[in-house]
Order: structure tokens, then sequence, then C-alpha cells
């Protein structure tokens, strides 16, 4: 299937795609807040990657899509997972200590952990202006963390391990994407996921670990975990196909209306907006993520300019 003249054709639609995902994955992470009050975490993980497998398997089927690996490609999808589930792990250990904005806001250092990574890790070539941008955008961050840490502790860099878990995740993932096709590769996951964690809840379990406990939903509950699930799975879903129809230049800058829109529906749910420091450590950390988007895009540019 062909579909480059979707990208260069349908930027539109690639936005709106993204806009999606950055209302759906705020969605997801408020309904594990709200679940977090009386669900173990690991069993939500848990739920969270079984309704990805249930959902995205029979997809790979009837469309007919590759999703068998092997050597290489399926150790490095391995590693994703685990990293995947240490994320989402973590992000929901995270919400049940801060709000929704600040939580997400506070992983979205991942950029600049990223930026680092390739500078000092794959030794690739990052300028003064973006090492200045990524200081900027950890000040920010430590804005948002301080009053969060003034008022619960060490659980407040619980998205700090987000942010370093996906940062981590996001180059695994550069690794294979050329490789593997995107439903195939989440539908793996999800199989390894659910595989993985299973016996570790039962283990966790019997042990008598609350993290890793096991207790039985009521039906409403039930139907929240299946939403965690299919949202968090729509999300990622939108996210890849936003791909196909605009650049990723394009829809770099558009991953950040994530926080503002967590910050509406953290006031909707939970009635909590973050204070005066954290507000302007969000909007810091947006303005330096953003700078450094754009240097990216005119580093790009120079690149490929003839």
């Amino acid at each position: 299937m062909t579909t480059a003249p979707l990208t260069a054709d349908r930027p539109v639609l690639g936005v709106m795609l993204m806009l999606g995902f950055c209302v759906l994955a705020p969605m997801s992470d408020a309904i594990a807040k709200v679940l977090g009050e009386r669900i173990p975490v690991a069993q939500l993980v848990f739920i969270r990657f079984a309704v990805q497998a249930a959902l995205l398997i029979p997809l790979v089927w009837a469309t007919g899509r590759i999703w068998r690996m092997r050597g290489r490609i399926l150790r490095l999808a391995a590693i994703r997972t685990a990293l995947h589930i240490v994320g989402i792990g973590a992000m929901f250990t995270a919400l049940q200590y801060l709000p929704l904005a600040e939580a997400l806001a506070i992983a979205f250092v991942m950029p600049f952990i990223m930026l680092l990574l390739g500078r000092f890790v794959l030794e690739e070539e990052v300028g003064p202006r973006r090492l200045a941008a990524c200081a900027v955008g950890f000040a920010g961050t430590l804005m948002v963390i301080q009053p969060s840490f003034a008022e619960v502790g060490w659980p407040a860099l619980w998205p700090v391990l987000v942010a370093v878990t996906f940062a981590l995740f996001m180059l695994v993932t550069r690794q294979i994407a050329k490789e593997t096709d995107p439903v195939g590769l989440q539908a793996v996951s999800g199989v390894m996921a659910t595989v993985v964690l299973a016996p570790i809840i039962f283990l966790g379990d019997a042990l008598g670990l609350a993290p890793l406990s096991l207790i039985a939903p009521i039906a409403s509950d039930w139907v929240l975990l299946v939403a965690i699930g299919l949202l968090g799975t729509g999300a990622h879903l939108l996210m890849t196909w936003s791909l196909r129809f605009a650049p990723s230049a394009t829809l770099a800058p558009m991953q950040y209306l994530e926080i503002p829109i967590a910050t509406v529906i953290g006031w909707i749910v939970f009635r909590d907006l973050p204070n005066g420091l954290a507000a302007f450590g969000i909007c810091v950390t947006i303005a330096a993520g953003l700078y450094i988007v754009m240097r990216e895009q005119a580093m790009a540019r120079r690149a490929t300019a003839p």
C-alpha cells in the first residue's frame, strides 16, 4: 500500500487525527486517576494492554498485516514493550498523587531528555541553542515539580521516570519503525505485555503486595477499565495514522496541546488547576519545547536544501 500521496495531499486530516490523540490520551489518564483510588496499578496496566491486544489482533488478522517478528526486531520489540509497561505504570502511579495537568507537564520533559540522549548516547549533533532550550525546559519542569514536591514529597518525581522511560521507548521505536507495521507492532506489544504481567500480578497477589494485588471490580469499574484500553489504544493509533497524512514537522508542535486539554479535563473532572508557579512552569516548558521543535525543523530544511 502506498501512503506517500496521502501524506502530501491531506495535511488537514493529519492535524485532525493528532488533535484526536491530544484529546483521547488525557481522557484515558483521567479515567486511570479515578480508578487508581480503588484498583491496584498493576491491574490497571494489565487490563490496559489486554484490551489493546483484544482490539488489535482481530484488526491485524482482518487486514492481513504482518506482525510476526524474529531476531533483532523481536528483541527490540520486547525491550520496547517492557519500557511501555514501565512508562504507563509510572504514569498511572503518578496520577494517584498529582493533578492531571501537572503530571503530564512534568512528563513533557521527555523531548529534552531525547535531545540529550541523542547528543551524548547517539553522538548526534546538537547545537548550543537547543542545549540552552533544554536547560530552560528543565527549569520550567522544576517549577512544576516544586509545589507538587512540597505537597506530596518524592512521588512528585514519578512523571520524571515516565519521561525517561518514554524517551528510551521512542529511541527503540525509531530503530524498528521502518521495519514493522505500526498496528502489528502494537498488537504484538499488547500480547507481550499481557503475557508478562499476568504471572507477575498473580505472584504479587499471592505475596500480598498491594500494587500487584488483584481485586474484583464492580460493574461500573469494568466499563471504565475497558475505556482506558480503548482510549489508550485509539490515541496511539490516531497519532500513528496522523503521520501518514502530514509530516512530523507539522504535527510535533500540536502534541503540546495535550497539556492545556489535560488542564481543562482535570478541572472538569477533579476541579484541579495548577497554582501560579506551576502554571508559569508549564508555559516555560511548552515554550522551550516548541523552540526545540522549530530548531529541528530549521536544521532539517538546511540539510535538505540544494
